[in-house]
């Protein structure tokens, strides 16, 4: 009896292997819809369409970009944390509607940490610090005893409220006790702007969005702001470095599905998605972007957005910004 039970339980693992193999093999079935909640044209959206394209061509199944945009990158994110968890509706996303909407909003229409899944961390940035090339400082140093000795001179910028530009300066502001006035603005390429016309004297943002100004020697670089160097300007020092030990900031995009996608169908995206991210092609538009690869394991994904989720809480209360 014994034998025969072992048997039987012997022959249900094989068929459940079996469906496991077939689910894997088969999907996807039919065409996959990867969610943008931004604007088209930026960083995120272009990098859900290479992404997109590349598993199209690996899959042989039309991969569609849809941009959902609003609600503080909230409608986008919330359709793919309420849509069918098959592996048919992905999200690829930046960090805010992540870990930074839970920090901004008293209430939220989902929770990110149960209702989606983590497929994959796709990269990061390391934002830099930077002035007008006009601006007689060049380290960070020298930046906090000008804004000491001259209080009323200087401001920031960024490009929102809450966004990663804005919660470094108020933490810098904080560790240096220099008194800045914030100027927030409608989006990067308006914040960058107003550093070039010298209506403010810092900010915080990633190289790709003042690579070009930098070239044509209209900005100057001080300092990296996120926890190490960038890769691609090795030569710049950390903020932290600097003489600010613990100060780092930045930004990270990851591609997401619903909770509770099946397994095999979650294991199958992430081995794809992966091989996709060591192809030259993938390689190079990170360079050209700025962006860098991230260095974790599968099982610390979680970790690593909690510890993000109570890292911004943190930024955002020493800034004195309140959920609303």
């Amino acid at each position: 009896m014994q034998a025969g039970k072992s048997l039987i339980a012997a022959l249900g693992l094989l068929a459940l292997g079996g469906l496991c193999a077939q689910a894997q093999d088969q999907y996807p079935s039919k065409n996959v819809r990867i969610i943008v909640p931004t604007s088209p044209g930026g960083v995120t959206d272009i990098l859900a369409r290479t992404l997109g394209n590349a598993l199209s061509q690996q899959w042989g199944r039309p991969v569609v970009v849809e941009n959902r945009v609003g609600g503080n990158e909230l409608i986008g994110t919330g359709a793919v944390a309420k849509a069918p968890p098959d592996g048919y509706t992905l999200l690829v996303t930046g960090s805010m509607p992540i870990t930074g909407a839970p920090n901004l909003q008293k209430q939220m229409p989902f929770d990110p940490m149960k209702d989606l899944t983590p497929v994959t961390l796709l990269a990061e940035i390391t934002p830099m610090m930077h002035v007008p090339a006009s601006s007689p400082i060049k380290s960070v140093q020298e930046f906090i005893a000008a804004a000491k000795a001259n209080p009323d001179k200087f401001n920031y910028g960024s490009f929102g409220n809450g966004t990663y530009a804005h919660l470094a300066m108020e933490d810098f502001k904080q560790r240096t006790g220099i008194k800045i006035e914030h100027i927030a603005y409608k989006g990067s390429s308006p914040a960058v702007n107003a550093l070039l016309k010298g209506e403010i004297s810092v900010l915080i943002v990633n190289l790709s969005n003042v690579a070009e100004q930098i070239k044509q020697g209209n900005i100057r670089t001080i300092a990296a702001a996120g926890s190490h160097r960038a890769s691609m300007r090795p030569d710049i020092p950390t903020i932290a470095e600097s003489g600010l030990p613990g100060f780092a900031t930045g930004s990270w995009w990851g591609m997401f599905g619903p909770a509770n996608i099946p397994p095999v169908v979650l294991e199958k995206i992430r081995a794809d998605a992966g091989r996709i991210l060591d192809t030259p092609e993938i390689r190079k538009f990170y360079e050209s972007n700025t962006l860098e690869r991230m260095d974790v394991p599968v099982t610390g994904y979680g970790k690593f957005i909690r510890d993000d989720l109570e890292a911004v809480g943190k930024q955002m209360r020493n800034a004195g910004i309140q959920p609303e």
